[in-house]
């Protein structure tokens, strides 16, 4: 008998956790260990933390690996109490692994991602695809779709893209961003950097810093050479932090968004 949605909708816990059972195939790797093998993890949403975690059921946890931890953290994960040292591939992970305060969830363990570098596994797949820095929200879209609209970006003044084929990339929670052909983009103007970030969605990206004065954030724009399959339609095109510059489409100027980027890019909102 298929599962009604109300039976899959989100459970709260009195610790303030949000928890869904998930069903895709997971699995956590350190080294050339298996250290977790589940096909039936739960997704669990942290207060304050705006992306999913994974909990896993003790008996597909290799549990063996696992030792109570020297150094337990406090304060972290909503009050857990019970902490992991990892001990696979002849290395020892500190606090790699928790077990969250809430009744529901006792009978599982979670596992730091990359959200914290210095700790957690090498790889982590669902299904037969690598996952990075998170798991995927299964409550958030990211869509791509061609467009004729017409798009122009200025910096302090400068016309640096002006196009009519760009790709709008609708992102839950996130402002529309505007991926214009390279041709289209003053590439002049800007110089590449070392940086680079990595998305669960989309894959890793490239940036470019302004050539121009100064009062205008580093790296603000970028690029995905070889993105992931859902949004392969952006491959090598080029986007703009709505955050920090100017952008005009069919003839509108767009207010300038506050976003959870805002603070790293040290900008302020500009309205029309």
């Amino acid at each position: 008998m298929p599962m009604l949605p109300t039976e899959r909708s989100i459970r709260t816990t009195p610790e303030g956790l949000l928890w869904e059972p998930g069903e895709r195939w997971v699995r956590g790797v350190k080294g050339e260990v298996t250290v977790v093998d589940s096909r039936h993890p739960v997704l669990v949403w942290e207060p304050g933390l705006p992306v999913p975690q994974y909990a896993f059921p003790r008996e597909e946890v290799r549990t063996d690996l696992l030792r109570p931890a020297k150094d337990p953290p406090t304060g972290t994960h909503t009050g857990a109490r019970v902490f992991y040292d990892l001990e696979a591939d002849g290395e020892v992970v500190e606090n790699a692994a928790w077990v969250f305060p809430a009744e529901d969830l006792a009978g599982h363990i979670a596992f730091a991602w990359f959200l914290r570098w210095d700790s957690g596994l090498d790889h982590w797949y669902e299904e037969d695809e690598e996952i990075f820095v998170h798991p995927r929200d299964p409550h958030k879209r990211v869509d791509a779709l061609p467009s004729s609209r017409h798009v122009r970006v200025e910096i302090d003044g400068t016309l640096v893209a002006d196009t009519h084929r760009p790709v709008l990339l609708f992102e839950t929670s996130l402002p529309t961003r505007y991926y214009i052909p390279p041709e289209d983009v003053r590439r002049d103007l800007f110089v590449p950097t070392e940086h680079h970030t990595s998305c669960p969605y989309k894959g890793t990206a490239d940036y470019w810093s302004w050539r121009g004065g100064a009062g205008v954030p580093p790296n603000l724009l970028w690029s995905y050479p070889d993105p992931l399959t859902a949004v392969a339609v952006i491959k090598g095109r080029l986007a703009f932090f709505n955050e920090a510059v100017d952008i005009t489409v069919d003839g509108e100027r767009a207010e300038r968004p506050v976003t959870p980027f805002s603070a790293s890019l040290g900008t302020r909102p500009r309205t029309r």
